[in-house]
């Protein structure tokens, strides 16, 4: 394919995988693609090399060679990035496109979800936050990072049920089959569960999201406490913009849709499917269609701390 108009790139960088899309002016899909995660947590370099990864393959979709990249303008959802020292690291990326703006991945599925109108959403995935637009104003809730944070999130289910395996191998504890599954997975030494937390990431932990969902659904009564628990948890952010005038609410990320239907019946009443994903909220962006949202947490403006500049952007 033979483009000599400007090209849009929007990215949806996660904790368990980067999602890449082209588009041309006037909005048809050129190529997609998809990587390893792209999240500041695995480090910069290796967050970046997942971005380049997806683009790249999204741009051989589209016929588009590398110099191609000079007339495309990126927008780039980034989970960490409100990490201390990210935006000084992006910094130091050299980039080959003609623009780039970097926003967080959950500010990036907010304006997707609403199509940069008010609302608000909860990411319910690998890790968690809950992300509002109103009157121009950003709220960020909550997401500052597994394992002090993320509540509700894939990996606090992980992290949760792990726990409980090595209680129920001391006896300390019921043994369900959902925690004989689950020691299964260390060959029943909690030694070797040990060994693996000592190198495991959040991914690694919500990679049992899957197995305590599914043996909650079959009864499991550990399963079903640690999954009401982390409903719980996101019903609490769900409520928190309600109370702020917020009333447009989505549930995003990986565990959307299985969790929904343990919040209560309140709550799942007022949900609305999301417009779009974070990528198309990303593109919005790169088309220069939306202004930067004010960043306001706690109800104060503009507060300078690590994890408000997740909102950040550079052109």
């Amino acid at each position: 394919m033979v483009t000599k108009g400007t090209t849009y790139l929007g990215i949806d960088g996660g904790g368990t995988r980067c999602r890449a899309r082209i588009e041309d002016e006037n909005g048809r899909v050129l190529g997609t693609a998809s990587s390893g995660p792209a999240t500041t947590r695995i480090g910069f370099e290796k967050a970046w090399r997942s971005i380049m990864e997806a683009t790249e393959a999204a741009a051989a979709q589209a016929g588009l060679a590398r110099e191609d990249f000079a007339q495309m303008r990126a927008g780039i959802g980034l989970a960490g990035l409100g990490r201390r020292g990210a935006e000084a690291a992006l910094n130091t990326i050299a980039h080959p496109f003609a623009s780039v703006i970097f926003i967080s991945d959950g500010l990036a599925a907010c304006l997707g979800a609403h199509s940069g109108a008010d609302g608000a959403i909860v990411v319910a995935g690998t890790g968690s936050v809950g992300v509002g637009l109103i009157d121009g104003r950003e709220i960020r809730i909550a997401g500052y990072g597994f394992p002090v944070s993320d509540e509700g999130s894939g990996a606090d289910i992980g992290l949760q049920v792990v726990r409980l395996a090595l209680r129920a191998a001391d006896r300390r504890g019921e043994l369900t089959p959902l925690l004989s599954e689950v020691l299964g997975a260390f060959d029943h030494d909690p030694y070797q569960a040990v060994a693996w937390s000592e190198e495991a990431r959040a991914t690694d932990y919500a990679a049992f999201a899957p197995i305590v969902m599914r043996h909650a659904n079959q009864g499991d009564p550990v399963g079903r406490r640690i999954v009401e628990r982390a409903a719980d948890a996101i019903g609490d952010l769900l409520d928190l913009f309600l109370a702020k005038g917020i009333d447009r609410l989505s549930l995003v990320g990986g565990l959307a849709e299985v969790m929904t239907p343990w919040l209560t019946p309140d709550l799942r009443a007022r949900l609305r499917p999301p417009d779009a994903d974070a990528a198309a909220g990303a593109l919005l962006l790169a088309r220069g269609r939306l202004d930067l949202p004010k960043r306001e947490m706690d109800g104060e403006m503009d507060r300078e701390t690590d994890h408000e500049q997740a909102s950040k952007f550079r052109v």
